[in-house]
């Protein structure tokens, strides 16, 4: 081999070396940009967003716009777009008190027979039942209980399609196999069943708290809101009905089974059939007229990375998590035998720190604030995903999801074109300050839109270089914390995007003034936020969309794996 062709063989041969080493990094960038997500960064960002400097982060205060402006600042240093309105990374949300003069009626007709009921007279109506609308129903399926608790062997909703029709249900104390803490799922059997798709619920007065559902305000003050809310107001909303025994009586008087039985038996707690009423017709006569009486502004913060391809980038993978949390305490400190201590707080107060009136939200959510911002560090600085990755810091969650419910309504990018979305709320502690905890993170609500998603989140957790332990234990619909109807991620799912829930469940500092940055486990919250970009770079690079099957929840304490 002469001098020339060994210089050219050499010259080849480091090219190809250098060629695959490049290859390799390049693959490994885009496969593990998830490495980007260190708990160092985490550290500091929460050192300053959970500082007494920001005063709590109450909704409405000034140390709430503090936060979001460092959120924002975060965002530019990267190059992460501003997603907000009017080409800024903000998004100004309306929080609307509403009075309601509520005059809809339900007009029922068994057999030929009609009979109209008005609100407040027989039946109830919600405060806010949407726009003015009128609209009948002829598919009636009575669902016994109304409960939908598969992991203690109760649901009514086995093998029903409520899809267009009107679910009824009975009882205030259910059946007896439902015992202890999982009774709470009779106080969302109105939200379930319309989840479950039914376009009307009807279920017995007294047994309506915890789904916004309640009766109408009965305040003596004429200006007191009877609800407050951070969507449109004139948007169709499913009617959530409750009714008396007159009602029940009618309704049920041409069908096999009567009203007298069944009440015999749910007042025994005995098992109740399900059935189709025939030859019953429902007119909902929906109207309400509204005054606004208090109007508040608070703002979300929204960043956008475009993706790569073409034909993918005007869909998005969405991620959130909620910057707010409840503020500080303007209480006296009063010396008691224990010490100084505040005369009230903003949650609880724990014993030994009585006197620090500043409840920081280091966990909640602090920690699901900044693994978000070190997911958007991780996308704007390593290859870019085909789809575009959206993040909102959503405002107003611990008031009652206000920032993700006005979003989802007041979408800065079209809802429709969103495919999945991860939330994070509460990822920095072990659930009850367990040991044995310390790679757990419950996901909840991953299965109940999408197969096809809840298992790619599972596909997520091997791809970690540490596996995380994914409990589904708070995804029961029995659960008694009722978590997937607890933070925004809510908000997407209702409008019927794919989710996925991550958090580490409670523990003694949730929403007391020590939930501190000291007490995070920053190398676990690194890791699940980790795994939450898995979960988005996995949906955005793949060229279709998670199918929605909506099936419901399947997965619960005990379950694992793939469906």
């Amino acid at each position: 081999m002469n001098r020339i062709n060994k210089f050219a063989a050499t010259f080849v041969l480091l090219a190809l070396i250098s060629s695959l080493a490049f290859s390799t990094a390049a693959d490994k960038n885009s496969a593990n940009g998830r490495g980007t997500v260190k708990a160092d960064d985490l550290k500091e960002w929460l050192g300053y967003l959970a500082s007494d400097e920001l005063e709590g982060r109450n909704t409405f205060s000034e140390g709430l716009g503090i936060a979001a402006a460092y959120i924002a600042g975060q965002l530019k240093s990267w190059g992460v777009k501003p997603g907000g309105t009017n080409g800024s990374y903000y998004q100004r949300v309306a929080v609307l008190g509403v009075k309601s003069d509520n005059q809809s009626t339900l007009t029922v007709e068994v057999n030929g027979e009609s009979r109209t009921f008005k609100n407040k007279e027989g039946i109830n109506f919600p405060a806010n039942v949407g726009g003015k609308r009128t609209f009948t129903a002829d598919q009636i399926e009575f669902i016994g209980y109304g409960i939908n608790a598969p992991n203690t062997s109760y649901n009514d909703f086995a093998g029903k399609d409520l899809r267009g029709k009107v679910a009824v249900w009975m009882s205030q104390t259910g059946p007896k196999a439902m015992t202890g803490s999982a009774r709470r799922v009779l106080f969302g059997r109105s939200r379930e069943a319309i989840t479950q798709g039914a376009i009307a619920s009807i279920g017995v007065q007294g047994n309506f708290p915890g789904g916004g559902q309640a009766p109408q305000n009965a305040q003596a003050n004429p200006d007191a809101p009877d609800f407050t809310i951070a969507e449109k107001l004139d948007k169709p909303v499913p009617p959530a009905v409750s009714v008396n025994d007159e009602f029940y009586e009618f309704l049920l008087s041409a069908a096999d089974v009567k009203y007298a039985d069944l009440k015999d038996k749910a007042a025994k707690g005995e098992p109740l059939p399900s059935f189709t009423l025939k030859n019953v017709k429902f007119t909902f006569n929906l109207d309400a007229d509204y005054r606004i009486v208090r109007t508040q502004y608070t703002r979300n913060v929204v960043g956008i990375i475009e993706g790569t391809d073409a034909k993918l980038k005007d869909t998005y993978v969405a991620f959130g998590a909620h910057y707010d949390h409840v503020g500080y305490s303007e209480a006296e400190i009063k010396q008691t035998e224990k010490g100084a201590r505040l005369a009230r707080g903003q949650g609880r107060i724990t014993e030994g720190a009585g006197a620090d009136r500043i409840w920081n939200g280091a966990d909640d959510d602090g920690s699901g604030t900044v693994g978000i911002l070190g997911v958007a560090k991780a996308f704007a600085t390593t290859a870019k995903p085909k789809r575009s990755v959206i993040f909102v810091w959503h405002s107003g969650e611990e008031k009652g999801l206000w920032g993700s419910r006005y979003y989802v309504d007041f979408p800065t990018v079209p809802v429709e074109k969103i495919v999945a979305q991860v939330n994070i709320d509460m990822i920095g502690r072990n659930r009850d300050n367990k040991s044995e905890e310390t790679s757990t993170v419950y996901c909840v609500g991953s299965d109940r839109i999408s197969t096809q998603f809840h298992n790619l989140t599972v596909d997520a957790n091997k791809a970690l270089s540490k596996p995380l332990n994914l409990n589904y234990e708070f995804n029961d619909p029995a659960d008694p914390e009722q978590i997937y109807y607890r933070s925004d991620h809510y908000s997407y799912a209702a409008k019927g995007v794919p989710i996925i829930f991550l958090t580490t469940g409670l523990h003694p500092d949730y929403h007391a003034n020590t939930d501190a940055p000291e007490k995070i486990e920053y190398e676990k919250m690194a890791n699940i936020a980790q795994y939450a970009y898995e979960i988005g770079r996995m949906v955005a690079n793949n060229d279709k969309a998670p199918m929605r099957d909506n099936k419901g929840p399947r997965v619960g304490k005990g379950s694992s794996g793939k469906l």
